[in-house]
């Protein structure tokens, strides 16, 4: 279907399905995933997802998650490349780019993983870089899991 076609997305029901995810875990990084039907993706996301094509006529949570399973895996291969397990710009970056769209689609865990390492890298403190890109790799690895399994599922 010509990209003219699709169903045009609100603008008010996108920004509130981005930043609603995001703002929830920001304000209880304990909060659990909840009912998921899968270990690594919540099912509030999922259904705010589905929110935006009620009749799944239009493929949108099949689209948005082939599109996060398409960053993800470039962005995790950028990560994997990086010499000596990466330079803070880079993995700074990454995780920026990674923390919102993963709690969009419900990968909590890996936005709550990359939340915490863009805390740390904005205010100054590199830390164990290795250990980052480690955890973000792993978090990253076990979201594309999840991502596979509904898509494939």
């Amino acid at each position: 279907m010509p990209s003219s076609q699709r169903m045009p997305l609100h603008v008010r029901s996108f920004v509130h399905l981005l930043v609603d995810p995001v703002m929830s875990f920001a304000m209880n990084p304990e909060l659990p995933p909840g009912g998921s039907r899968s270990p690594q993706l919540d099912e509030l996301a999922l259904s705010r997802l589905r929110e935006l094509d009620p009749g799944g006529r239009h493929g949108v949570l099949q689209r948005v998650l082939t599109a996060f399973e398409t960053s993800l895996m470039r962005l995790l291969a950028q990560l994997a490349a990086e010499p000596d397990s990466g330079h803070a710009a880079v993995v700074l970056s990454v995780a920026h780019t990674l923390k919102s769209s993963s709690a969009s689609v419900g990968a909590l865990q890996l936005s709550r993983t990359c939340a915490e390492v863009e805390r740390r890298l904005h205010d100054g403190d590199a830390g164990d870089l290795q250990a980052d890109v480690s955890g973000l790799l792993e978090a990253g690895e076990s979201a594309l899991l999840a991502v596979r399994a509904m898509l494939r599922g």
